[in-house]
């Protein structure tokens, strides 16, 4: 079993809190991303877990043993960091054995276990090399190694991939998840890429300033964010905003603050909306130069500039006599001009609704 349990823990630097009161259960097999903007305190809640931290209040439990005074190598855990550390001197073989001979483990079960984990990871013709006659994404791969034969109840991963190219950041990305459904452990994987963590991760936890602002699935912190916070963090391009009121004349109508459009909302909507000061969110890819559906609502804008990104445009737009740029994502095929007034069509069927003063979603 490789369940983790954090109880109300917070961690504070003197009168600095940098993570607060946070609550969540893993389940055993689990693969949970821990996700969020530089300094939210992902990193620090990974290492409270791993024991590299101590806790300033609330309880760890592994497998329903509290852990909190536990030293890190008697938690079961095994830890992947952003760089390699791994020992240049030692050929690969030999880091990967380190840790089980540290551990006084047979010579035959050492040997078996590294060529299982170099099999695992396709590494097994590399054994005798020294790392420094490595790629990066091989050095990952050494370092994912010596976690695995371990055997570990629960893998921690601190930002393992941040230090690749782009396209070694997408295989490397679909080597972890194939790992995890392989040897089916426990994983927390902590990133400020969120394409990782809506790829790689059963469930999210997106945080900020140290606090948790929601846990779920990755479409449904996607299709049904708890705030705007969330809204915006999640999903690239990043969500459109405008700040306006909840009116209501022939029907309920969402009026843009400076009134330059105004949109009727979709019938679902009006039982849990209530006539207010509101910001609205619609993501770029509900917003066309052709109708999408029978909610779609034409509103003038002026084109400013187009980027072609292979299958798709994003079209960075402005209203009628407003300076803020918003974005569209349209299909390839059609490229309005830029410059130029065009009617774009917003799906009325996928706005997003927030508090102004809280953030929450409505």
């Amino acid at each position: 079993m490789g369940s983790v349990w954090l109880e109300h823990v917070s961690k504070k630097y003197d009168d600095s809190t940098v993570v607060s009161d946070v609550n969540l259960i893993i389940e055993d097999k689990e693969f949970i991303a821990l996700v969020g903007p530089s300094g939210c305190g992902k990193s620090t809640t990974l290492r409270m877990i791993a024991g590299l931290e101590e806790i300033t209040e609330g309880k760890i439990f592994i497998d329903d043993i509290i852990v909190n005074d536990v030293p890190p190598k008697d938690r079961d855990i095994a830890m992947v960091f952003q760089n390699y550390a791994l020992y240049p001197h030692m050929s690969v073989y030999e880091n990967l054995a380190f840790g089980l001979k540290m551990r006084k483990y047979p010579k035959q079960e050492i040997q078996q276990r590294v060529h299982q984990a170099a099999s695992i990871l396709g590494i097994e013709e590399m054994l005798e090399r020294k790392p420094k006659a490595l790629s990066g994404g091989q050095r990952q791969r050494v370092a994912l190694g010596r976690a695995i034969v371990r055997k570990p109840k629960v893998f921690l991963f601190d930002e393992p991939l941040s230090n690749l190219d782009a396209n070694l950041r997408v295989q490397m990305r679909t080597e972890i998840s194939r790992l995890h459904k392989q040897i089916e452990t426990t994983m927390i994987y902590v990133t400020h890429d969120q394409i990782e963590a809506m790829s790689m991760g059963d469930r999210i936890v997106v945080m900020h300033k140290g606090i948790v602002q929601q846990v779920d699935s990755p479409l449904s912190i996607y299709n049904k964010p708890a705030n705007k916070f969330v809204a915006g963090f999640i999903g690239s391009p990043t969500m459109n905003f405008f700040d306006g009121r909840l009116i209501k004349l022939d029907t309920l109508l969402f009026e843009e603050t400076s009134k330059h459009f105004s949109l009727p909302i979709h019938p679902r909507d009006f039982e849990r909306l209530s006539l207010c000061e509101v910001t609205l969110g619609i993501r770029p890819e509900h917003i066309s130069i052709k109708p999408q559906n029978d909610y779609a609502y034409k509103i003038p804008a002026l084109i400013q500039i187009t980027e072609p990104v292979g299958n798709e445009i994003f079209v960075y737009f402005t209203l009628i006599q407003s300076s803020t740029q918003y974005i569209s994502r349209i299909a390839a095929d059609i490229k309005p001009e830029t410059g130029k007034m065009s009617d774009l069509y917003f799906d009325t069927s996928k706005l997003h609704f927030f508090d102004n003063s809280t953030g929450k979603t409505l």
